[in-house]
């Protein structure tokens, strides 16, 4: 028998802890089915103010390591708590870096300190494991929080004997984010000086965390397989297009699974009625109880209703549904929206709000449960986002018999397919091209479908019998840890 994998996930966020997006979800519930799979997982992440104040059970080790940055070398707190129970999470803990109200940034901007932070959290991660004597078979890092690991794995710790099998898989998330700062902070990581280059961290005479893990990485992979060959392109690729041609050999695309223990209307608490397949007349009374949280009329009841749960950004589309906004609002339709993000949409949907208070139902907020409540009670689901490297809410919305309207954009087009009245098969609808037209006729071709009782029976069924646990895509990062394995192999036999 192999002796079980022993992988080290490195994340910046993950569920029930902390989280801004996708990645947090992610990283909540992949090693879960990992395990299943029969690895040995510990995650590591920082000790955030939302962590310490969560209420979820987790302890100070009374262990304390020191972490050497730039002339210093700064102590860290290690605490341990568990998912699921059983998998340990380790945070490292320094106030000064981590007890803050954000992650990243402020409303107004990222924190003028980020370089430090995720230094220190990189450098730290193998420090603790030196403390623990803990020898990974891969560290799983994600994003460019934790880009520079496999650049000190490939040089600091290249001869220490704890890491000399490890191997570097690195998951981008969303390539737009990347790490950017002055040359001036380079001497902080403690790297050689060597690996600030073109060809290494150097980017336009900045230092790019996303890149190092992009150049030293044993394996990259996506989380889509769309995304991963857009980002080879300049349209999507945010200047680092070059390289991920270069790398196009270890870059693959693996589409995220959903957690159906958390979103399954069969079994959801936050709804005020569960349903299925068998039989979803529940869903109306979800769809009640929705049109009641948002003081929006019940006459909306027998009419389409279109629901968003995003990011309030450009990415994500809405400077489409700014453009289509009066007409959205001509068609017999009501509307709700949940989400957080730029002043200018925060000021925007206020107004919505004010102008069409019988049709519209907005909230400025991160509301965990209210989110369940939209998959549950809208009929209609929309992302028509630039682009997206995976989506969740897509695939949440398909369990929840809510059709989505997408974008054919990274995995909004791997997940959904246009329905297609000839065939009745899609469980979804999708346009093109990234134009308003297009999107305000999508929606209107999809709602068409809402009054036709036999078409719109066979687009709940195809939604809700899709499957996207995360049991495939756990096998595909096995395949994935082992391909950086025997490259790791390679280069130390090489």
């Amino acid at each position: 028998m192999d002796k079980p994998l022993q992988i080290l996930f490195a994340t910046p966020e993950a569920v029930p802890f902390a989280k801004t997006g996708g990645l947090a979800d992610v990283a909540g519930s992949l090693p879960k089915s990992l395990q299943a799979l029969g690895c040995e997982i510990k995650l590591i992440m920082p000790y955030y103010r939302i962590v310490k104040e969560s209420g979820l059970p987790h302890q100070y080790l009374g262990e304390e390591i020191e972490v050497p940055i730039g002339d210093e070398k700064l102590k860290a707190d290690i605490y341990l708590g568990h998912l699921n129970q059983d998998i340990p999470v380790y945070f490292i803990g320094r106030e000064e870096f981590f007890d803050r109200e954000y992650l990243y940034s402020t409303p107004k901007g990222d924190y003028f300190d980020n370089a430090e932070r995720f230094i220190f959290f990189s450098k730290a991660i193998f420090i603790f494991c030196q403390r623990m004597g803990f020898s990974p078979d891969i560290i799983h890092h994600h994003e460019w929080q934790t880009g520079l690991i496999p650049a000190y794995l490939k040089s600091v710790y290249q001869n220490d004997p704890l890491f000399s099998h490890t191997a570097a898989v690195f998951t981008i998330h969303n390539i737009a984010y990347q790490g950017l700062f002055k040359k001036e902070k380079f001497w902080l990581t403690g790297l050689p000086t060597e690996m600030y280059n073109p060809e290494g961290i150097e980017f336009w005479e900045r230092i790019n965390f996303m890149k190092a893990g992009i150049v030293y990485g044993d394996a990259i992979n996506t989380v889509s397989q769309k995304y991963s060959q857009e980002i080879q392109t300049p349209e999507y690729g945010y200047g680092l297009e070059g390289i991920l041609r270069k790398k196009r050999e270890n870059l693959y695309g693996i589409l995220n699974g959903v957690d159906y223990e958390d979103w399954d209307p069969s079994h959801d608490p936050h709804l005020i009625a569960q349903y299925d397949l068998k039989d979803i007349s529940r869903k109306r009374d979800c769809k009640k109880d929705l049109l009641k949280e948002f003081h929006l009329p019940s006459s909306l009841e027998n009419a389409p209703l279109l629901g968003m749960i995003s990011r309030l950004a450009d990415q994500k589309g809405f400077d489409l549904l700014m453009e289509i906004l009066e007409q959205l609002f001509a068609l017999n339709i009501g509307f709700v929206l949940l989400g957080t993000g730029e002043q200018k949409y925060h000021d925007l949907f206020t107004q919505v709000a004010r102008k069409y208070p019988q049709k519209a139902g907005i909230r400025i907020a991160y509301d965990d449960r209210l989110a369940h409540k939209i998959e549950a009670g809208a009929d209609f689901f929309l992302m028509p986002s630039k682009y997206e490297p995976c989506g969740l809410n897509q695939i949440y919305s398909l369990k929840y018999g809510t059709i989505p309207v997408v974008r054919a954009t990274g995995g909004l087009d791997d997940t959904i397919t246009h329905y297609d009245p000839a065939t009745k098969k899609g469980n979804g609808f999708k346009f093109i091209r990234y134009d308003a037209k297009e999107f305000l006729n999508t929606i209107k071709g999809a709602i068409s479908f809402y009054s036709q009782p036999e078409h719109w029976r066979q687009l709940l069924r195809n939604a809700m019998t899709a499957d996207f646990s995360w049991e495939r895509s756990a096998e595909a990062y096995l395949q994935l840890y082992r391909k950086a394995l025997e490259k790791k192999r390679g280069s130390i036999s090489g």
